[in-house]
């Protein structure tokens, strides 16, 4: 188990668990077995690993909020509008057994109905045309695109294996501060095949299927 901030250090590093990572966290049960604060703290099952991540910070959520609105304005001036949004859902990546939590999950408005009158516990990829990422200081690395020295897989390479269509990263470190719209999966590398990218301050304007706009001028890095 990985935890990626120094204030959850009190996390022990190795747990005997009584079933696999991914089973209890499908279950609701993992965070009970590792004992985790009840303060927003995540756990998540990337690369076949678990993550433990502190909640977000105000300023992550207000950027989630800036792109929850910038879907919602369309959606109320255009009735037929196609999608929805939700955020922190669990997303069960069941093909390569892992469990995410996206910042935000973008589906078809139809698709998003049956799920609420199924009280769906979790999302299916087949049910979700985008996910969003806002990264965080504390686990950054396990959003983006993996470096040649990682060993497991990265939420970059999930969402490609389970054929998400659009992955829209957007990455609040001082060296980057950009978001990049990845696009054509390839489940057999593990791979988005196309990207696209702005800058914060730059406007985001998401092609179609969705065609709508995100404003970013008040969007800044995490603090170096």
């Amino acid at each position: 188990m990985r935890a990626e901030s120094p204030n959850l250090s009190a996390v022990a590093h190795y747990h005997t668990l009584p079933d696999t990572p991914y089973n209890l966290w499908l279950s609701d049960e993992l965070a009970d077995h590792l004992h985790l604060p009840d303060d927003g703290t995540r756990v998540e099952v990337v690369g076949g690993e678990m993550v433990v991540s502190p909640g977000p910070t105000y300023d992550h959520n207000l950027i989630v909020q800036d792109v929850q609105r910038a879907l919602f304005a369309v959606e109320i001036a255009e009735p037929d509008f196609p999608w929805r949004c939700v955020h922190t859902m669990d997303l069960n990546l069941s093909d390569i057994r892992d469990g995410y939590i996206p910042d935000l999950i973008v589906l078809d408005a139809e698709l998003a109905a049956k799920a609420r009158d199924a009280h769906a516990r979790h999302l299916l990829p087949e049910q979700v045309e985008m996910v969003v990422e806002v990264t965080s200081l504390s686990n950054a690395a396990d959003d983006r695109q993996p470096v040649l020295r990682r060993s497991t897989g990265t939420k970059w390479n999930g969402y490609a294996q389970v054929k998400v269509p659009y992955y829209l990263l957007i990455d609040r470190a001082p060296r980057s501060v950009q978001a990049v719209l990845y696009s054509d999966p390839d489940p057999e590398s593990g791979a988005y095949l196309h990207f696209e990218s702005w800058t914060f301050g730059e406007p985001i304007r998401l092609p179609e299927p969705f065609g709508f706009e995100i404003v970013t001028d008040e969007w800044r890095p995490w603090d170096a």
